[in-house]
């Protein structure tokens, strides 16, 4: 009962690390095609333009979510900053036309994308990988992991929780957090 404990927990971990929703937020990509691709599947073929098209739309619909304008808005906005016609930036942001580079680029400042053009153009699988590799690497380093800071900031040097391993790894910082300040002094010990 208590490996099967422990797979649940592991696979909810995952599910956090790897959900697919926040995964396509984070990469413009459709839903369908980060599950696709985190279960080891061939993504959908897109042409480039189709790839540009489409996560401009999704960066548009994501401001338009995230500031409240609605899309006539939000294209006047694209219009003024970027010195295309209204109708021209509604099409673009509406995923119906290919920028040009030019407009790409200024999309790129527009929407504060820090992986320029590339972010648009990059295929599925690159994109996806853009996106894991921080999390994969916070995983293999785990000096930069928040609970180990955390247990090192109080010297504590090591945890036997096996016992008691049911706990998430937001409850174990929030335990070891409520316990180490119930103990360090306000000022962290140091006089003054």
């Amino acid at each position: 009962m208590r490996r099967l404990d422990k797979v649940v927990q592991g696979k909810e971990a995952r599910s956090k690390l790897l959900d697919a929703a926040q995964l396509a937020a984070r990469t413009a990509l459709p839903v369908y095609t980060v599950r696709i691709l985190l279960q080891g599947g061939v993504p959908p073929d897109d042409p480039v333009n189709d790839r540009v098209r489409t996560r401009i739309a999704a960066l548009a619909e994501a401001e338009m979510a995230a500031t409240g304008k609605r899309m006539s808005e939000l294209a006047s906005d694209i219009s003024g900053r970027l010195g295309v016609s209204g109708y021209w930036a509604r099409q673009v942001c509406d995923g119906k036309k290919v920028p040009s580079v030019e407009l790409l680029h200024g999309l790129v400042e527009y929407f504060g994308v820090e992986e320029g053009e590339a972010f648009f153009t990059a295929s599925a699988t690159d994109a996806l990988n853009r996106v894991l590799l921080p999390v994969l690497h916070s995983l293999e380093h785990p000096e930069n992991d928040p609970v180990l800071a955390l247990m090192d900031r109080y010297g504590v040097r090591s945890a036997d929780l096996r016992a008691h391993g049911s706990l998430t790894r937001e409850q174990l910082e929030r335990l070891l957090e409520g316990v180490l300040r119930s103990v360090v002094p306000p000022d962290g010990g140091r006089e003054q």
